[in-house]
């Protein structure tokens, strides 16, 4: 099989970067975070720039925890300028290569499997990487670290790991490199994919490094682990068989619509029902835009003090009509949750979700109105399509506690920028 090399390009602080490169500021060296002041000090930082990273600010920290003696800049979301930033970074990549050797991980971070393009441009893989990175600098003032491997994971770890102590950010790593320098690295929440729950659970068997679970029993591990064993053991030892091909061809066997929001305070039982039947009809618009329609619905709530309650219920037709589901998700909430509840986040799935053409119905149901409730529901996406999110509301979200009409303004729960 042949040897194959990848890239995982990071870009460093993205928000607080772009931020930045907005204001002319040097990304490595200004004093700046991310945050919503809007929201009082409890507000959580989206980002904090590197140089406040190095004075020991630490991510997703909540403004009122950076020190009073840093003078450093608040600038608040603005998630379509982030986006605009990404699409610029990825129109980057296509001048040197194909989409289907680009997996975009997330808004600041994309693997490339570069292994055809060394031999067309006839380049080694650093220069390369210098090259992307260096573009992607002068062209947009965002700076990024990127990790070589022969296969994806080591990629992902040569930058996440080895690339942050390079002086040219750029971290390299083989197997043969993996065993060799960071098989008693910690601490395991470092490595892609182990999380502090799943790093608990393997110092409680006495396992502190990827050295550790390499030479433990395998049919212990499968024991605590069940199928996520392989991949430890597998990553453990650097290796990692899913290629950029099998990335691209792989196609989700369930398919779902969800949406979660915590809620600026504690809400009454009434108020965040209120919040909960918004959040059910941008759902049954993102439905309708799939042309889809579903089978099962549930919600799930936070209340304050800690502690979710929650339900699920599956339908005895197949829709996307607001009355239906709206109806079914009710009755779930009156039932599962205390009417003397404070509630601080709510959220909502739809899933069992199947092409429009299955929508069915039982023999009592009025197809008059259903027809109807689809043509109203198509004129006021068509409306909202052409004049925004707020164009069309209804009584409900003008009342003190509702919070549809901020939201619609907001790109991942954030600040789009545009207000």
């Amino acid at each position: 099989m042949e040897s194959r090399v990848y890239f995982v390009i990071d870009m460093k602080s993205f928000f607080a970067s772009c931020e930045c490169a907005m204001r002319n500021l040097d990304p490595m060296k200004a004093n700046l975070v991310v945050a919503d002041a809007s929201r009082t000090e409890k507000t959580i930082c989206l980002a904090v720039s590197v140089n406040m990273k190095r004075l020991g600010v630490r991510n997703r920290c909540r403004l009122f925890e950076v020190p009073k003696n840093i003078d450093f800049i608040i600038a608040p979301p603005q998630m379509r300028k982030y986006i605009e930033y990404a699409a610029e970074i990825y129109s980057i990549y296509l001048k040197y290569m194909s989409k289907e050797d680009i997996h975009v991980y997330s808004i600041d971070e994309c693997f490339l499997d570069v292994t055809d393009y060394l031999k067309l441009y006839k380049m080694k893989a650093k220069p390369f990487a210098k090259m992307l990175m260096n573009e992607i600098y002068e062209k947009l003032h965002i700076p990024a670290t990127c990790g070589i491997g022969s296969n994806m994971y080591l990629a992902k770890i040569a930058s996440a790991i080895t690339a942050k102590k390079a002086t040219d950010r750029i971290g390299w790593l083989t197997e043969e490199k993996f065993n060799e320098t960071l098989k008693n690295y910690r601490p395991l929440t470092d490595f892609w994919m182990i999380s502090h729950g799943i790093a608990s659970h393997l110092e409680r068997l006495h396992i502190y490094d990827m050295e550790g679970i390499s030479k433990a029993d395998p049919d212990m591990l499968y024991k605590e682990f069940g199928v996520n064993a392989e991949l430890l053991i597998d990553h453990s030892r650097g290796y990692e068989p899913t290629t950029m091909a099998d990335i691209k061809n792989y196609k989700s066997k369930g398919k779902s619509i969800s949406s979660s929001q915590i809620l600026p305070e504690a809400y009454t039982y009434e108020d965040a029902k209120i919040i909960l039947k918004e959040m059910i009809q941008n759902g049954i618009y993102d439905l309708n835009t799939r042309n889809e329609v579903c089978k099962v619905v549930g919600f799930r709530v936070r209340l304050d003090g800690g502690g979710y309650l929650g339900g699920t219920a599956k339908l005895d037709v197949a829709t996307n009509l607001y009355s239906v589901i709206s109806e079914e998700i009710e009755k779930l909430f009156d039932k599962q949750v205390p009417k003397d509840a404070m509630i601080r986040g709510l959220g909502f799935g739809f899933s069992g979700l199947l092409p429009e053409n299955y929508e069915h119905y039982d023999l009592f149901t009025d197809l008059n109105k259903v027809s109807k409730e689809h043509k109203i529901t198509n004129s006021v996406m068509k409306i909202k399509e052409k004049y925004g999110k707020n164009s069309v509301l209804k009584g409900i979200d003008y009342t003190e506690k509702a919070t549809v009409r901020e939201r619609n303004k907001m790109i991942g729960g954030h600040r789009s920028g545009e207000e």
